[in-house]
């Protein structure tokens, strides 16, 4: 979410007003509102961008990169928690009509999105309970966990009320299979995600 491309002003939404000042002067860093709090990431390091770029292979060698769906990074989600609530997933599978499905602050209705995924950052804890009931009220049908601290990854699926029917943690040496509703066949190798997540020995 670029800083320049937000639309202002925004003085009847005084959080969102608030979060686009903290992103104007903390570029970099990513600035969400999750159940009316403001949420501030520092800049991934590189083994979390490493992580991602493994991640957009599985997706893009399934055909979901183009066509009816696209792969994107850092695209908005408009979020039914709180009345200026929006998360900034970091990889997210959605229809290609996305564009059609603008709320406001560059933030997209989740009736676009078919996936989202984290890789765990400084602040996990958010990935792993603040957003798992945010993505769930949202009815986001997958979401998945790269859990860089405890080396898990994580798929939740069948979302309801604040949480999701089914959560399933898997280990170094599984391979993932992601549920057909994200548009095809996607299969995760979990120790190779795992690995590129973690930082090089200097």
């Amino acid at each position: 979410m670029s800083a320049a491309s937000v639309e202002r002003p925004h003085g009847d939404r005084p959080l969102i007003a608030e979060a686009n000042r903290i992103m104007d002067r903390l570029p970099g860093y990513r600035v969400e509102i999750i159940g009316g709090t403001i949420v501030v990431t520092p800049p991934p390091d590189a083994a979390h961008a490493r992580a991602l770029s493994r991640l957009k292979r599985p997706f893009a060698a399934a055909g979901l990169d183009g066509g009816e769906t696209e792969v994107l990074e850092g695209v908005g989600l408009w979020l039914p928690t709180g009345a200026e609530d929006y998360a900034i997933p970091d990889l997210v599978v959605v229809d290609a009509d996305i564009d059609d499905h603008l709320v406001e602050n560059n933030c997209y209705d989740p009736v676009a999105f078919r996936l989202v995924l984290e890789v765990t950052s400084s602040n996990y804890q958010n990935d792993l309970r603040t957003k798992v009931a945010a993505y769930a009220q949202a009815k986001i049908p997958v979401y998945v966990i790269v859990n860089r601290q405890h080396q898990r990854v994580h798929v939740l699926t069948d979302p309801t009320g604040s949480e999701y029917k089914n959560h399933r943690p898997h280990a170094p040496g599984e391979i993932v299979n992601l549920p057909d509703s994200v548009g095809a066949k996607v299969t995760l190798d979990v120790d190779e995600i795992l690995k590129a997540g973690q930082p090089k020995a200097g």
